[in-house]
């Protein structure tokens, strides 16, 4: 038998000392510098635990090719961001739809339809998404924090009227953030 140490055995034994990520042990810690959705007294923390799902970003780095004898060498180039324009958020919303309309004043502080105006310079270092992996007891193992964040989408809510079964409503809300870091707990 070859020397691997990718056995059925070795698996186990693996996933017994470290475990697995479950789905569920994520939050979206704070939202800070968003007009609307932050500041002292806002109930953000009561706003938050409606968030239902949500997703840790990816990061690319550029490989280019630089050929050489027929040969195609790969190097590495720049960094990017692949959802930075589109990071998704899934919210419940509650019985008075206080995070929707939070949300809603918040997109019109960066264009307002009415007066064809807006406040929509680049948001600052201070407009920050924090996300929180944790682990089994809830302890966190990494954060991570999207800096430069807004809002760019409050998508629809749909409602069955005819055949409704009374179950919760959920809506998606996107935001652009210019890059990520993150710092280990663990």
């Amino acid at each position: 038998m070859a020397d691997t140490k990718q056995t059925i055995t070795d698996f186990y034994r693996v996933a017994g000392v470290r475990d697995f990520a479950r789905d569920f042990q994520f939050r979206v810690q704070g939202i800070d510098g968003i007009p609307e959705l932050s500041g002292p007294g806002d109930g953000q923390e009561e706003d938050l635990v409606y968030i239902r799902g949500a997703s840790l970003p990816g990061r690319t780095i550029a490989s280019h090719n630089v050929p050489y004898m027929g040969l195609q060498f790969h190097v590495p180039g720049s960094v990017s961001y692949p959802d930075s324009g589109n990071w998704s958020v899934t919210f419940y919303c509650d019985q008075k739809s206080t995070i929707r309309q939070k949300l809603e004043r918040s997109m019109q502080t960066y264009f307002d339809d009415d007066t064809s105006t807006g406040d929509y310079r680049t948001p600052g270092a201070g407009a920050v998404i924090t996300l929180v992996q944790l682990d089994h007891e809830l302890d966190p193992v990494a954060t991570y924090k999207l800096v430069g964040a807004f809002p760019t989408t409050v998508g629809a809510m749909n409602y069955s009227i005819g055949d409704g079964s009374g179950a919760p409503v959920t809506f998606d809300v996107s935001f652009s953030y210019q890059y990520w870091k993150k710092t280990s707990t663990s």
